[in-house]
Formats: structure tokens, C-alpha cells, sequence
């Protein structure tokens, strides 16, 4: 607004100052010098001046000052939407992070938990392969003992039928099996039973 006042200001001086330097110009007419001045002139050039600056203002000045301050509106309401935005996405940025920190920490805590089941599992097969290998020496045990039992019980037979063929031969005659048999078998156990009193 107080741009528009110098110009009309400056104007008008100029304009004032117009028909006097018209004259000045025009040559030795009217004899007048640069200070001399037409009043009919300058009226009519103030009233033209004045309807000039009446018809910029209301229909040139007012839409253009009221184009300025709506620009400048828009240009504010731009700058208020960018910081709010600029807000809302700092805003968004620490939710995020926040978010980020919380998914970090339960990760951390899954990777704890599975690494406790994971030693938990590792000990309940590590306790149950030292229980069946313990299952399988005793079975082991077991089977090696009735093994040699039943070796045993073998080499008794075959020892009572070498025995009865030994005594057979050297005794050139055909004895009673049966009594022989059961003679020589008491006879080896208590060779058996002595030995294992020896032992």
C-alpha cells in the first residue's frame, strides 16, 4: 500500500510538472519559462489523473492487491500443511522406531526362549539315548549270559556223551545209557559246584 503511494505520488508531481515542460518545449510562444505554469492544463490534468488512479484503484489495484493477499494466503496455507505434515511424519518416524525397538527386543526374547527349549530338547535326548544304550548293554548283558549259559549247558552234554564214548571204548562193552548218563552229569556237577567253591 505504500508502494502505491509513492507511485501516485510520483506521478502526480510528474504530471504537474508535465505542461509546464510541454510549454518549455513548445519554443518561444507564449514566452513563459520552465516555472511557468497553465492552470486550465494542470486542472484537467489532475481531474485525469485522479480518474485515472480511481479507475486503477477499483478496478486494477483491488483485484490485484486481493490476488496478492490470496497468494500469499495460499502460500501460508501451503507452509502450514508442510509443517504439519512434517510433524506427522516425525511423529510416524519415532512410532517407527519404537516399533522397530519393540520388534528387536521380542526377536531377542524368541531367540532366548528357543535357545533354552533348544538345550531342554538337547538333554531330554541326550537323557533318554543314555537310557536306551543303558536298555541295550543290560539286554546286551542279559542275552551274552543266557549265550553262555546255554554254551555251558552244551559243553556239559557233549562232555557227558565224550565221557560215556571214552568209557564205552575202554571198557569194550555196551553200559547202560541212562544210568551212565545220569552218573557222569551228578559227577560234573560236583566237579562244578567244588570248582565253584574253589573259585
Amino acid at each position: 500500500m505504500m508502494r502505491a503511494s509513492r507511485i501516485l505520488a510520483s506521478l502526480l508531481l510528474s504530471l504537474a510538472l508535465l505542461p509546464g515542460a510541454v510549454q518549455a518545449q513548445g519554443g518561444g510562444e507564449g514566452g513563459g519559462g520552465v516555472y511557468d505554469m497553465n492552470t486550465g492544463l494542470s486542472l484537467w490534468t489532475l481531474i485525469v489523473f485522479a480518474g485515472l488512479v480511481f479507475i486503477l484503484g477499483k478496478f486494477a489495484w483491488g483485484p490485484i492487491l486481493r490476488a496478492v493477499n490470496e497468494r500469499e494466503k495460499g502460500i501460508q496455507s501451503a507452509l502450514d500443511e508442510a509443517a504439519q505434515r512434517n510433524e506427522e511424519a516425525a511423529k510416524l518416524l519415532e512410532e517407527h522406531k519404537a516399533q522397530l525397538a519393540d520388534a528387536r527386543r521380542q526377536a531377542s526374547e524368541l531367540i532366548a526362549e528357543g535357545r533354552v527349549a533348544g538345550d531342554k530338547v538337547r538333554k531330554e535326548i541326550e537323557e533318554k539315548a543314555r537310557s536306551e544304550g543303558q536298555g541295550i548293554v543290560e539286554r546286551a548283558r542279559a542275552e551274552i549270559e543266557r549265550e553262555r549259559d546255554a554254551a555251558l549247558e552244551m559243553l556239559r552234554k557233549e562232555s557227558v556223551e565224550l565221557a560215556l564214548a571214552a568209557a564205552s571204548r575202554l571198557m569194550q562193552e555196551n553200559l547202560d545209557q541212562a544210568k551212565d548218563r545220569a552218573l557222569v552229569e551228578r559227577y560234573l556237577g560236583e566237579l562244578g559246584g567244588d570248582g565253584g567253591a574253589q573259585a
